[in-house]
């Protein structure tokens, strides 16, 4: 059957910034296909809620509430995974993000950050795993970047090129990794999330996003997590390297920033 091939039973899955929005849709959706899945994200509630529906669905979830800005804590997060469940099969990088500012008022520290939250986190959790997947059938990282790692807007100097950055990153992973682990990612548009919630707030801005958007309507945490399946599992075992762009058909962005001309 083919859709046993989207099956992850038994595999073991950390999941970074699983509290909520894409990371909570991506843990409860491995879950649901058999995963064992270790949660991150600082938020120890929110944390605990997500593994609550696992376990009442019957899977099993892992909570390490940490940040994992902090590079020193993805020692501890890799160490208890392997602890808990002898190995890891598939991380995803979903932790991430970074608020728009005009170019000018961008400060260098803040573009460090940016790169360090959304770059350079991914590297070394990545890193930090692969020694405990290499044995393992299936292996895979999954990366979640966005559609302004390909696109230019004003006042995405920082993000977007972290995001641009996070992409490439995948590339060349895979290339490190193959044929032993493959290494994909997500270009993710404009998804209504909790992070999403301060310009979706306005009936107005929501209205013209969805009108922007070719397929007129934003997207769903779920329809992360399904492509997300899609690249861990047996399904996806012909891909890597890849940059999978689920963002409702977008090629520009949906919506304008306002910033002025200098």
């Amino acid at each position: 059957m083919i859709l046993d091939r989207f099956r992850l039973d038994d595999k073991v899955v950390i999941v970074t910034g699983a509290g909520r929005g894409i990371g909570a849709a991506i843990a409860r959706t491995y879950a649901e296909v058999g995963a064992n899945v270790v949660l991150a994200a600082r938020t120890e509630s929110q944390l605990e809620e997500v593994a609550a529906d696992i376990r009442a669905s019957g899977g099993e979830a892992l909570v390490i509430p940490c940040d994992v800005s902090e590079l020193d804590v993805l020692d501890h997060l890799v160490d208890r995974t392997v602890e808990a469940f002898g190995g890891v099969d598939v991380v995803v990088n979903n932790a991430g993000g970074s608020m728009p500012k005009a170019l000018l008022d961008t400060s260098v520290r803040a573009f460090e950050k940016a790169f360090h939250f959304n770059v350079t986190t991914a590297f070394r959790l990545t890193q930090l795993a692969v020694p405990h997947m290499l044995g393992r059938e299936g292996a895979s990282v999954v990366n979640i970047s966005s559609a302004i790692g390909r696109m230019s807007d004003r006042g995405f100097a920082a993000y977007g090129t972290a995001k641009g950055a996070l992409t490439h990153l995948t590339r060349l992973l895979a290339a490190d990794l193959a044929p032993r682990v493959r290494v994909n990612g997500i270009a993710v548009g404009s998804v209504a999330t909790s992070a999403l919630q301060v310009v979706l707030d306005s009936e107005e801005i929501h209205d013209e996003m969805v009108a922007r958007t070719p397929l007129r309507r934003l997207g769903d945490p779920t329809d992360i997590a399904a492509a997300a399946l899609w690249l861990a599992s047996p399904a996806g075992s012909w891909v890597t390297g890849k940059i999978i762009e689920v963002d409702g058909g977008l090629e520009s962005p949906n919506l304008a920033m306002g910033l002025p001309d200098l």
